[in-house]
């Protein structure tokens, strides 16, 4: 048994990733002990619960944890991935402490190889590499101010090894699986994978690097003729699975065949002769992509499929056919609410996989019953909805259809009183529909600000984020600049200045520096003491951060000369100066800007 656990990590292609080096290093004492495995007695060879099996198990699951899970995941956490990779080294370590391997029957030079492998695991086992502090910088810049430096991106992908279409769409598929995974429940960190993977996609694929490297691992693995796994067959046909849908028994079956055996009048689970409390066909898209990405590593063209042309077109347009959207609609249409619930949670996910499964989810009718499950009693249920609509809205055609549809008030209502997640996701949703400018407008009527204000106070990291993003987006709107203000908002941004360690410093000046340039707002920040903050972020902040603080003072100082001779007397004029010559160009401009009031008020 732990013969064949170190071969199968053996076979494992070459790690790739920001944790492709923990993971050569793994992989390479594992295999640094074969002559010990071949030298295992019997009972230990054969055996499948040893601890030397076991931690040669888990080394096994982590390594192909890492080489299918998502690399930006692996970069934004690793820390977390770092402390498993020495688990599992202490538990090797540990197995071969209890090993007596040095009775065994082996040549003294496999005797000295084994123990200076022991030695490695031991420093292992105790030895945590730090992350990479460049990369680490480079995500926070590209999660938290949204650049558009090609130069930057590219370096990330570098690091993480996405170069090429297919590198983005394995990591696209494993985000999908993450939420897969967490039951529609993915972590507030999700999205914001989601959005740096499509700048990546934008600014670094090269399809023809893309082929070259297909072409190569295809040639690579000719030779091979593997057998195929028995989870990836149908129960059914015994072949491998090219759509695999899950009945309501929660038993997967290719589609084609799990139809027939319906269409033929049964009412019972193939497999298990459960009876089936619904006919409804829930894609499995973790074991597709899992097939998928088998396929590819063992040079296997998946099967052509055989569905009719109807089929086909439906099959193009989104993941569930005609007859799977009319039951979900009608999922959402029943009083059940555990049905409505798991309706709801379908949606969210298929709506969040493409722009197909937006556009036949809208036109199935799915947005004003969404719409109604925000009203839920069901905080489950309303998180789905919510959440649902979000994914939905992405399609900009499908934004007119959610303001249509009287969600906003709704959606408001949501953000006032649900849990923290679905309060989060209110939030965004509201920031994407307030791309369309008129919706700015509805939105800031409902009373949206003072919710979003609230949520930026006491929200979760990843809540604040999303409250602060969506009240600048609506505050491009001057009434919404009167509503935030007279709501109060000014206050919290500036104790956010004041004490930097709560990570919102980058938003409180983006919406300081939209808010100052309305007459109401300018008299209010002026009121809060905002000279001290303001010029020590110039002195010691980020390139963007002190150009935001700039052109906030230099809107303060252009109104008020006491601002002026204030910020002189904070000792603001070297950076100032310094900030001309060095800064962005916005803040070039109103440094200099600033120095000019400064001599001005002196020479007055």
């Amino acid at each position: 048994m732990p013969k064949r656990v170190a071969d199968e990590i053996a076979a494992l292609p070459e790690p790739r990733g920001p944790l492709r080096r923990p993971c050569a290093d793994l992989s390479r004492r594992v295999r640094l002990l074969a002559p010990l495995l071949d030298h295992l007695p019997a009972s230990s060879s054969s055996s499948s619960s040893t601890p030397l099996a076991d931690a040669l198990g888990a080394a096994r699951d982590l390594l192909r944890k890492t080489r299918d899970g998502s690399k930006i995941d692996q970069a934004m956490r690793g820390d977390a991935f770092l402390d498993e990779f020495a688990g599992v080294n202490r538990q090797i370590h540990l197995a071969l402490d209890a090993l007596p391997y040095n009775t065994f029957h082996m040549p003294q030079e496999v005797q000295e190889q084994v123990a200076l492998v022991h030695s490695q695991f031991q420093r292992a086992s105790t030895r945590t590499d730090p992350p990479d502090t460049q990369l680490s910088m480079d995500l926070a810049w590209a999660l938290t101010d949204n650049p558009s430096d090609p130069a930057l991106l590219t370096r990330i992908s570098h690091k993480l090894q996405l170069h090429t279409m297919a590198d983005m769409k394995n990591e696209s598929i494993a985000l999908h699986n993450m939420v897969i995974s967490t039951a529609g429940e993915p972590d507030g960190c999700v999205d914001q994978m989601s959005s740096l993977l499509k700048k990546l996609k934008d600014c670094v694929v090269t399809e023809d690097h893309a082929n070259d490297a297909l072409t190569t691992r295809s040639a690579s693995i000719k030779h091979r003729s593997p057998i195929i796994p028995d989870e990836f067959r149908c129960p059914i046909s015994l072949e491998l699975m090219q759509d695999p849908v899950i009945v309501s028994s929660g038993q997967t079956y290719e589609r084609s065949c799990i139809q027939k055996w319906l269409d033929s009048g049964h009412k019972t689970c193939p497999k298990t002769q459960q009876p089936l409390s619904h006919t409804s066909l829930t894609p499995n898209f973790v074991l597709k992509s899992l097939i998928s990405q088998w396929c590819e590593a063992n040079g296997i063209e998946l099967p052509k499929n055989k569905q009719n042309s109807r089929d086909k077109k439906a099959a193009k347009s989104s993941d569930y056919d005609h007859a799977g959207l009319v039951s979900l609609m009608n999922r959402l249409r029943s009083g059940n609410q555990d049905e409505q619930r798991a309706a709801a949670g379908e949606i969210r996910l298929l709506a969040k996989r493409n722009v197909n499964n937006r556009i036949c989810i809208a036109e199935a009718g799915a947005i004003p019953l969404l719409v109604n499950l925000l009203s839920s009693s069901d905080p489950r249920t309303q998180e789905h909805a919510v959440t649902a609509l979000l994914n939905l809205s992405i399609h900009e055609n499908n934004k007119a259809s959610i303001v249509d549809s009287h969600a906003i008030p709704k959606i408001v209502e949501v953000l006032k009183t649900g849990s923290m997640e679905t309060r989060e996701n209110a939030a965004a949703t509201l920031f994407s529909l307030s791309v369309v400018d008129e919706n700015k407008v509805t939105i800031g009527a409902a009373g949206a600000i003072p919710p979003l204000i609230s949520l930026l106070c006491d929200g979760s990291p990843r809540g604040k984020k999303d409250a602060a993003t969506a009240i600048f987006n609506l505050c491009i709107y001057q009434g919404n600049k009167v509503r935030a203000v007279k709501a109060g908002i000014v206050i919290h941004l500036m104790n956010f200045l004041v004490d930097p360690t709560g990570g919102m410093i980058d938003e409180a000046l983006s919406l300081l520096s939209i808010l100052a340039g309305n007459p109401e707002g300018k008299i209010v920040i002026a009121q809060s003491e905002p000279i001290p903050p303001l010029v020590e972020v110039i002195k010691t902040g980020s390139p963007r951060n002190r150009e935001n603080a700039a052109a906030i003072l230099w809107l303060l100082c252009s109104a008020d000369t006491e601002q002026t001779l204030a910020a002189k007397a904070a000792g603001v004029e070297d950076a100032l100066k310094e900030l001309s010559e060095t800064g962005t160009d916005r803040a070039k401009r109103k440094a200099s800007s600033i120095l000019e009031l400064m001599r001005q008020a002196n020479e007055a």
